[in-house]
């Protein structure tokens, strides 16, 4: 919060770009249109092949449709709030399992409460940290990071699904159905798969341990600037995504070039790839590398 105060006082021009843009909706139909004709194409072929698409672009493209989730979960496709509803679920459906409605609850609590006992559950739980500490249990959570990040919130936060929740859960059974229907097992197991291995061991999901496993020492989140950015809405930019959480992912850049002085000096990451080997295979840094803090005792208020 001191950084954004400073950054509206020095460069108050930065508050243009606030707001939704539509590009965000047509990338999304693109990410989803190229991943549904997979499915399609994959249909017939033999299995070996399936994981072999799936483990490559399938799961470029499932990361892809997250982060278009995460961007919509910030209303930054449409200026209302419904299209926007809409618009996630639209995303998540190439995906095969739902998550929209639940990512987008616990996501912006994970803004508001960035590292809060109880409340984040972006933050490893205790268990998870004591038993994945050597580099093969590493190794094991990285790969596992779809099931940590769908259980996670019945253990640390859990709460009765929302109506956005529900429609989510109706519409992905309905789709999934549809194209078990009509295009077949093999289809719907592609995007399953491509979902789960895209959020796992992927070149794309190093961005999960990349912006908030304090790698530095007092340093909670870092930025990266690579060409991933392209399939992913800019995450990388993340400390002017938490810093200017209602700017679009298109226009990030555009606020570090307006306040670069700001961001030069804070660490950063070169490769996604270095940041899971790195996370894997050296002994300090581990689960337990986040700043956490407990300064609402340990949950949110029932009210």
């Amino acid at each position: 919060q001191i950084r954004r105060r400073a950054l509206i006082k020095a460069h108050p021009e930065v508050l243009k770009l606030v707001g939704p843009d539509i590009a965000t909706a047509y990338w999304t139909a693109g990410f989803v249109s190229i991943q549904l004709f997979l499915a399609y194409q994959v249909r017939n072929i033999d299995w070996v092949y399936i994981v072999l698409v799936a483990a490559t672009i399938g799961g470029l493209l499932a990361q892809s449709l997250t982060l278009a989730m995460h961007e919509i979960s910030h209303n930054l496709a449409f200026r209302t709030q419904f299209p926007n509803l809409v618009l996630g679920i639209f995303a998540n459906l190439p995906m095969g399992l739902p998550a929209f409605g639940t990512f987008r609850r616990y996501h912006l609590e994970h803004h508001k409460y960035q590292g809060e006992h109880g409340v984040d559950v972006d933050v490893p739980t205790k268990m998870e940290a004591q038993i994945f500490r050597s580099r093969p249990m590493k190794f094991l959570w990285m790969f596992l990071q779809p099931a940590f990040y769908s259980l996670r919130p019945l253990v640390v936060s859990p709460r009765s699904p929302g109506a956005v929740e529900i429609a989510t859960v109706i519409s992905q059974v309905a789709f999934d159905a549809a194209v078990y229907f009509f295009w077949g097992p093999k289809a719907l197991t592609y995007l399953i798969i491509s979902t789960l291995l895209g959020m796992g061991l992927h070149v794309m999901a190093g961005h999960f341990v990349a912006e908030h496993a304090a790698m530095v020492r007092g340093q909670e989140t870092y930025s990266y600037y690579g060409p991933l950015n392209w399939f992913s809405y800019n995450v990388g930019y993340h400390n002017e995504h938490h810093d200017f959480p209602n700017v679009p992912g298109t226009d990030l850049p555009k606020v570090r070039q307006l306040s670069a002085t700001e961001y030069d000096d804070l660490p950063i990451h070169s490769s996604w790839i270095k940041v899971i080997y790195r996370y894997i295979t050296n002994p300090k840094i581990t689960p337990f590398s986040r700043v956490k803090r407990n300064t609402m005792g340990g949950g949110l208020s029932p009210e």
